[in-house]
């Protein structure tokens, strides 16, 4: 079984997360691997639609899911099953504006995310200045609407705990019976997923997808490549391998 992020992984960071697109080459080579192993997810912070949306071709990959909402919802076969939204997501945007213009930080930006609401901070003058400065006040609006925060490459998200790749991951595996697994991520919230595939017994290999800006994730990985362009690199390599 092959899991991979989208953003960092498939798709290049960008300023404005509502620009990413994926590598162009990713959905070839993602259809060659789909025909070639047991199954093959995207397993993403972003809703699952948002991920077709920007993933031009994911929709054609043989056997694809997307687990969307850290895999609170689900696309497969074409469409999308999920439970209705927790409620204390929307209530905690509607305190954002208030609680960033008492801090105000010029540049940071909310995506409503649907069942998570991020807080990015790439577009401020001081990007980690600014990133320190609302953890603390978004833990306490995270705490008071019955959400968790999870930090991220200059973002911040709010969401509903027990929500995280690595629950995803594992329930996924277990599913699908896999007898091995190799995962694919960029960023902290990967962190999990590679935990999964530690505690899943089986063979696995944990990729990184390069970045200066997260070195735990690196330090955790069997191997290191050079952002989207290595990924679909390195998934090529696999296909050519397995043909």
């Amino acid at each position: 079984m092959i899991g991979l992020d989208f953003d960092g992984t498939l798709s290049p960071i960008v300023p404005d997360p509502a620009s990413a697109r994926i590598h162009p080459q990713a959905p070839e080579v993602l259809a060659r691997l789909g025909e070639q192993v047991g199954a093959v997810a995207i397993v993403t912070g972003r809703p699952a639609a948002t991920a077709l949306q920007l993933g031009a071709g994911l929709a054609e990959v043989p056997g694809l899911v997307i687990l969307g909402h850290y895999g609170f919802e689900r696309w497969e076969h074409g469409s999308i099953s999920a439970p209705p939204p927790p409620p204390g997501v929307p209530r905690a945007e509607a305190d954002l504006p208030i609680l960033l213009g008492s801090l105000g930080l010029d540049g940071v930006t909310v995506e409503d995310k649907g069942r998570a609401v991020a807080v990015h901070t790439r577009r401020a003058a001081d990007p980690q200045g600014a990133f320190e400065a609302l953890r603390g006040p978004l833990a306490k609006l995270a705490d008071k609407h019955g959400l968790v925060v999870e930090p991220g490459r200059y973002v911040l998200e709010l969401r509903p705990p027990g929500m995280d790749k690595g629950h995803a991951l594992s329930l996924f595996l277990a599913e699908r019976a896999a007898r091995s697994v190799m995962f694919v991520g960029d960023d902290l919230g990967d962190l999990a997923a590679f935990a999964a595939v530690e505690a899943s017994g089986l063979p696995g290999v944990k990729v990184c997808s390069g970045s200066a800006e997260v070195t735990e994730l690196a330090e955790r990985a069997d191997l290191v490549v050079d952002g989207p362009e290595g990924v679909v690199g390195l998934l090529g390599e696999l296909a050519d391998a397995f043909n």
